[in-house]
């Protein structure tokens, strides 16, 4: 079993950049695979990006690619996302999740075993 707690939300402007954190315990972190999800308010739970357990591949969300990165620190057990010039439709809660699967630059397939509870993002215009 692994646990995931999502840090780093927050009233944000836009235009500005947040990095979030998402720290795992329990079972392996290099073992798993990572994701990001979102969901705004209003909306469904978006996949946002997936990162390998290595950290060499990662996809993103074609809609989304270009203001957000996904990586991790296999050391210190923690999978971050970094969002670029946010907008007010980046308001959201961002919730991590890990899998068992595969990562590839084009596509993922994961088997999730884990999620967080999420952190809210709140972009103010």
């Amino acid at each position: 079993q692994v646990q995931l707690v999502e840090s780093g939300g927050g009233l944000v402007y836009a235009g500005d950049s947040l990095t979030l954190s998402c720290a795992a315990s329990g079972r392996s972190f290099s073992d798993l695979a990572m994701c990001w999800f979102r969901q705004g308010p209003g909306k469904e739970r978006l996949f946002v990006a997936a990162i390998s357990k290595s950290g060499d591949t990662t996809y993103y969300q074609p809609s989304l690619r270009g203001r957000f990165t996904i990586s991790r620190d296999n050391a210190k057990n923690t999978v971050y996302l970094t969002i670029d010039t946010l907008k007010s439709e980046d308001t959201a809660v961002y919730v991590c999740s890990a899998g068992s699967g595969e990562v590839t630059p084009t596509t993922y397939s994961l088997d999730f075993v884990s999620w967080g509870q999420g952190t809210q993002v709140t972009v103010s215009s």
